[in-house]
């Protein structure tokens, strides 16, 4: 009987390559990488994903020379990279956009950027934000009491804004009024009415006049995956007759004037510019309105939502945006000045809350691919033996035909392929009844996957529609699963939960034409734990192009991680945050960078103390049960030993593999 353990190449796998016409702008392409990029992240000489902080391509630094460099250190991946100076950049980037359109378009006041600080609260993002937004004033933005606590004492001018949204209880509102008091720049935004009712109440009782802002609910929706955010869907908002009462209100109580700031938000990723528009010159007639009233609003406030192009293109659907950050600034800025000067009424000062578009592009995801699974075809030279069942000859000889026919249509392919599946099924039902040996079932399944290798090489000139949708799947079924050292849920949670998707790159190779197509599955025991979409020039986004697996390291990055994942990750398996590196461009440094810091992963320890277990515990009852088993005889006293000390040192790994 045939032997089956000479395992073959994998089907699919591996292709003939050419790589002398292959470029690293080839590799750009396939990756979509030079749109999403921003020109922040690049493809060298030798094939490496580089980021630059410039966008000049003089101050490259190859991503896996840092990994790399990390492994020397004893960092072990996954790792989350920081590159701090395009945070920096990014601040300047937005800031001078804004600037730059004040200046050309006449405006006659001023912008201030403030950072949400939910889209990344970790403790070093606000630091490096706030010391690159300094000369720009870059204020901040907090929407809970743990952030309120958080962001307080980062006011150390009292020049310094900090706008204070979300819903809000009588000691938030307490602390903020008595931040005013201080002398601190400090502005709550009323979201519902009664919010305003209790903040008359804590001011009456302090015996101050605060001010504060008033998020409105427009008729202007927003557009793509957060149109709820705005419009009459909007969760937070007052009404045009309750902001209507407010005034009102203020009026009657001879307080008018402590309204300061109007504000409105129309979701975290705006698709359409004409959307934004719209909110804006809705919100500037709210303001021009208000002020003719003598209500002496200062700021307008216009949101976040300044998008990130995740999905590498200008335009379309789900994620893409269809402007660029110039653009945007230039449509703030324009529409305001437009509805304000036809009333004659003195511009705003324009604030902005983009935090999505300043943070995403800092952060890289590094990980190490562990190994693969691939469908495994029979080997090239393989001839049934005559003891081999029948069905392996059957689908032996549906093989040896394609082989020997290079002029076979698509028609006569589908035939091969349901001759293939026809024997396949038959096999599966021989076996399931005691009828066929477990070697024979093997063989009959490396000969199908070479059946459906064989028919997919033959189709991959012709176009999708010319083709039935049984050939066309044939790609998918035979994608290999590249399984990665990391958590979905911990470290891409918006990619799991709301189908966004992040661009992954190999890191490293990219001088060569990727000769394998992969799934990215992870390491947490759920059929959802994979990446299901990528960021690709493919006709298909559903696999990843790759190089095939050697005897080295195979690294992939995940790109425009900065905003959100790194906060809001799922403990599931209880995989834990991630180690952490802050590289800074030196060209005086060994391969133009440094590594200021690093942070380990989050232990199995520290993962297991936030659902109840302890060390301390578990190692006495670990104890217990060794004991037990020595006392009868089971194992030495020094294997005890043994088990408990490996036991006990695994509190200090890290919650992911160790390579």
């Amino acid at each position: 009987m045939t032997d089956t353990l000479n395992v073959a190449p994998e089907v699919g796998a591996s292709v003939l390559i050419d790589n002398q016409n292959w470029t690293a702008q080839d590799a750009a392409d396939l990756y979509h990488l030079d749109v999403w990029g921003e020109g922040y992240f690049s493809v060298d000489e030798e094939g490496h994903v580089a980021s630059d902080h410039s966008r000049t391509g003089s101050t490259q630094i190859a991503i896996a020379r840092v990994v790399e460099r990390l492994k020397q250190r004893g960092v072990t991946l996954p790792v989350l990279i920081r590159f701090q100076d395009i945070l920096r950049e990014r601040v300047a980037q937005i800031n001078t956009a804004f600037r730059d359109s004040i200046e050309e378009l006449g405006y006659t006041n001023r912008y201030i950027g403030v950072y949400p600080i939910k889209v990344n609260q970790l403790h070093e993002v606000v630091e490096e934000v706030l010391d690159a937004g300094r000369p720009f004033g870059v204020g901040l933005e907090c929407g809970s009491k743990a952030e309120l606590v958080a962001t307080i004492p980062h006011l150390d001018s009292d020049e310094t804004l900090l706008i204070c949204n979300g819903y809000k209880d009588r000691d938030m509102l307490q602390l903020i009024v008595s931040l005013q008091k201080l002398g601190k720049n400090v502005i709550p935004v009323v979201e519902k009415f009664d919010e305003y009712e209790l903040l008359t109440d804590v001011a009456d009782k302090l015996m101050v006049n605060p001010k504060f802002g008033v998020r409105v609910r427009l008729s202007a929706a927003g557009s793509g995956k957060w149109a709820d955010s705005g419009g009459d869907l909007s969760k937070f908002g007052v009404s045009m007759p309750e902001l209507i009462e407010m005034v009102r209100r203020e009026k009657d109580g001879g307080e008018a004037g402590t309204l300061r700031l109007l504000h409105f938000h129309m979701g975290s990723q705006i698709s359409d510019i004409q959307a934004l528009r719209r909110a804006v010159k809705e919100i500037a007639q709210i303001f021009v309105q208000l002020r003719k009233r003598d209500i002496e609003v200062q700021y307008l406030d216009v949101g976040g939502g300044l998008g990130v192009n995740y999905e590498g293109e200008l335009a379309g659907t789900g994620n893409a945006i269809n402007y660029t950050l110039q653009e945007y600034a230039n449509a703030v800025v324009q529409s305001v000045r437009e509805v304000c000067d036809a009333e004659t009424i003195e511009h705003p000062v324009l604030i902005s809350e983009s935090g999505r578009a300043l943070t995403a592009h800092h952060s890289v995801l590094a990980l190490e691919v562990a190994g693969s699974y691939a469908k495994h075809g029979a080997p090239t030279d393989f001839v049934p033996a005559e003891v081999d069942h029948q069905l392996v000859h059957d689908m032996w000889n549906t093989l040896d035909w394609m082989a020997s026919d290079n002029s076979l249509r698509p028609a006569e392919l589908l035939e091969a392929y349901h001759d293939a599946v026809a024997n396949r099924q038959e096999a599966d039902t021989l076996f399931s009844f005691g009828y066929l040996p477990l070697e024979q079932k093997a063989l009959t399944d490396q000969l199908f996957w070479s059946v459906c290798q064989a028919i997919n090489s033959r189709l991959q000139d012709n176009p999708p529609d010319s083709l039935p949708d049984e050939l066309i799947t044939l790609n998918h079924r035979l994608v290999e699963q590249y399984l990665c050292n990391f958590s979905v849920f911990q470290s891409m949670l918006d990619h799991w939960a709301i189908g966004q998707r992040f661009p992954a790159v190999p890191l490293q190779h990219l001088n060569r034409k990727p000769d394998c197509k992969a799934v990215l599955v992870d390491l947490t025991c759920d059929s959802d734990g994979k990446i299901h979409g990528y960021v690709t020039s493919n006709d298909e986004n559903s696999y990843l192009s790759v190089h095939e697996l050697k005897d080295e390291p195979y690294y992939i990055g995940i790109f425009l991680m900065g905003a959100y994942q790194d906060i809001m990750g799922d403990s599931h398996n209880l995989f834990g945050r991630v180690a952490e590196a802050h590289v800074y461009f030196d060209e005086t440094e060994p391969d133009n960078f440094y590594i200021e810091k690093t942070i380990p992963s989050t232990t199995i320890e520290e993962m297991l103390a936030l659902v109840q277990y302890f060390p301390s515990d578990l190692f006495r009852r670990m104890e217990t049960i060794v004991k037990s088993k020595v006392e009868q005889g089971l194992i030495k006293p020094t294997a005890g030993v043994q088990l408990l000390d490996e036991y006990r040192s695994c509190f200090g790994d890290s919650t992911y593999l160790q390579r």
